[in-house]
């Protein structure tokens, strides 16, 4: 597939283009994010004051959102040019850190019933080029908030996510994260949500993938806590994300 129809397929699939996320919904949480709501933080902080108009100004930039503040409704945009330099991007650092004898990573994902495929292939890959995947603290167990189901950290193809008892859930919590790094510290992170944004902040290496209405990791590669940070709508049919994959894992395979 040639770059021009990968962008035809992430705009017709609204992996970026004209995405499902409200634009209501993206600036609710450029607030949220500006007000330091630890939901919409992913476990990251920032020395920036990065108040609503600073968030709205780098999404803009990074992910290629309407950057006019008075477009308050409707439609909002991922750039998918962006999205591509972005996933190019991420692939160099992929090779950079498989060209190193032995790399220790740790792959996982805060939203397995989109990105998790995503995630999967990478593992799959890095691993046939000599990378180790750790997979710390599994089974450790918490109770987000006061309400809800006890989660459990699980690993699927040595991928890390979380579930409730009976169903991987989705999340922004950074805790599964820090107790994973108490346990075992990789060299490298592949992640998203709050997966990343502990690692992150925890000074390791880390390429993240984000939607538009999750700010967080953006404002991490600003502030240099996070290497790259692709936007996407993180949530399309799984199948949809197969040729970015294809191209994400040329990307490194050429750099190797």
């Amino acid at each position: 597939m040639t770059r021009e129809e990968l962008i035809d397929h992430l705009v017709r699939t609204r992996i970026a283009g004209d995405v499902a996320t409200s634009r209501e919904n993206n600036l609710d949480h450029y607030r949220s994010l500006a007000v330091r709501d630890p939901h919409y933080m992913f476990g990251l902080t920032f020395e920036g004051a990065w108040a609503y108009r600073d968030v709205l100004d780098l999404m803009a930039k990074s992910a290629g959102v309407v950057a006019d503040p008075g477009h308050r409704s409707g439609q909002d945009t991922i750039d998918p040019e962006r999205t591509l330099t972005a996933l190019e991007a991420m692939g160099d650092r992929i090779a950079a850190a498989l060209r190193k004898p032995n790399p220790k990573m740790i792959i996982a994902t805060g939203h397995p019933t989109g990105l998790m495929v995503v995630h999967m292939a990478i593992a799959r890959f890095v691993v046939t080029q000599g990378a180790t995947l750790l997979t710390p603290a599994e089974g450790w167990t918490y109770l987000p908030g006061s309400f809800g189901r006890r989660r459990a950290i699980r690993y699927i193809d040595d991928v890390a996510l979380l579930d409730d008892g009976g169903a991987l859930v989705h999340t922004h919590d950074s805790a599964p994260m820090r107790r994973m790094l108490e346990e075992e510290r990789p060299d490298f992170v592949i992640a998203d949500h709050g997966w990343a944004g502990g690692a992150g902040e925890a000074g390791i290496e880390t390429v993240g993938f984000a939607d538009c209405n999750d700010p967080a990791l953006f404002v991490g590669e600003a502030e240099g806590k996070i290497a790259v940070t692709v936007p996407l709508d993180d949530n399309v049919l799984p199948r949809y994300y197969g040729p970015l994959t294809d191209h994400l894992l040329r990307r490194v395979a050429a750099g190797l």
